[in-house]
């Protein structure tokens, strides 16, 4: 198997300057991929490839940066033994990195927490997984922005 580096071609716009890249993909993955952005109002293929790459690249990063910011999502059972007390405390212990905290109730057996956060990249990291480890908490995920690692 051989592998080629990225080339890039680059141009000066109005906007300034841009890098073009080609991507090779396969005819179904293009045409869906084009349907999707159309459906979410892309105003061209390129803004959605950029976002795309801005993503993958803080999915990849925020661990080193000095801070970052962003939600966690949680869906648990109340009715668990002391789930409620241990979030609580878990949320407690962090509280210079919880902007805020959203709670709902879904039906009688299940609550929804969104939790805004800043701080630390470990210290969010810790908070998600001293939660994640609680018997009663049937999903937790992390959304993070990182904005001072990513170019635009």
């Amino acid at each position: 198997m051989t592998t080629s580096k990225p080339t890039a071609s680059s141009a000066t716009t109005p906007r300034g300057r841009v890098y073009r890249m080609s991507v090779s993909l396969d005819p179904e993955l293009a045409v869906a991929f084009d349907r999707q952005i159309a459906d979410d109002s892309y105003p061209t293929r390129s803004a959605a490839v950029a976002e795309l790459i801005r993503r993958y690249l803080a999915d990849r990063a925020w661990v080193s940066g000095p801070e970052v910011a962003g939600a966690v999502v949680l869906l648990y059972n109340p009715h668990r033994r002391d789930v409620v007390r241990q979030l609580n405390d878990a949320q407690h212990d962090h509280h210079d990195q919880i902007l805020a905290v959203q709670h709902f109730h879904l039906d009688h057996k299940r609550c929804l927490e969104i939790l805004a956060v800043r701080g630390h990249p470990k210290r969010i990291q810790d908070l998600v997984r001293r939660m994640r480890s609680l018997k009663g908490v049937d999903a937790i995920t992390l959304a993070i922005a990182a904005p001072d690692t990513v170019p635009q």
